[in-house]
């Protein structure tokens, strides 16, 4: 999903917006357009972001066995992110890809591809830090709807191996920026 470039502040009720949805390496890609459903509050981007997606999904001409979003599951405040969100209402196990962790904490792992290292809030382990390509940067991997860490683990490595990021989210990611510079140059 992304926003038009420039804005001021954290974003708005009503903004611009585009949101994809890939199958695979290879398969179909749905964009749609809309507007943002809330404010950006920290800990609150289902409710901002979690209805155009969720359209992004319906679109494409076949469901997904797994979502990954680009978003957390468990490593949240409430222990609800994105990913586990819009898993529950499409009814679709999902798996969440970030960065970084939004409230947990955790050491880095080794630097083989599929090296991990827990990342815990309180004790618990919300997500894990992997190694998806020997030195670069790991990724943080969100269990979300019906999916555990052994699953979301296996999903992502499955899903990545010429680019650091899953290839459906970076298919998606790059057909919502298409969109969103085309509908800057059409006329108005």
């Amino acid at each position: 999903m992304c926003f038009p470039r420039g804005g001021e502040g954290p974003g708005s009720a009503g903004d611009p917006a585009w949101a994809a949805a890939a199958i695979g390496g290879d398969g179909p890609v749905a964009v749609v357009t809309g507007r943002a459903g809330a404010p950006y509050r920290p800990g609150l981007l289902a409710l901002r972001e979690g209805p155009l997606l969720e359209s992004a999904v319906r679109a494409l001409p076949e469901r997904p066995g797994v979502l990954i979003v680009n978003a957390t599951g468990r490593d949240h405040p409430r222990r609800a992110g994105m990913a586990l969100h819009l898993g529950a209402v499409l009814g679709t196990p999902s798996v969440g890809v970030t960065h970084r962790p939004l409230v947990g904490a955790g050491e880095w792992p080794g630097d083989r591809r599929g090296d991990i290292s827990p990342i815990l809030i309180d004790g618990e382990t919300v997500a894990v830090w992997l190694r998806v390509q020997q030195g670069a940067r790991p990724l943080v991997v969100h269990p979300g709807w019906r999916t555990d860490l052994d699953t979301a683990i296996s999903v992502v490595l499955a899903e990545t191996n010429r680019f650091r990021t899953p290839e459906p989210l970076r298919r998606a990611r790059e057909a919502a920026r298409t969109a969103r510079a085309l509908s800057r140059r059409a006329p108005r």
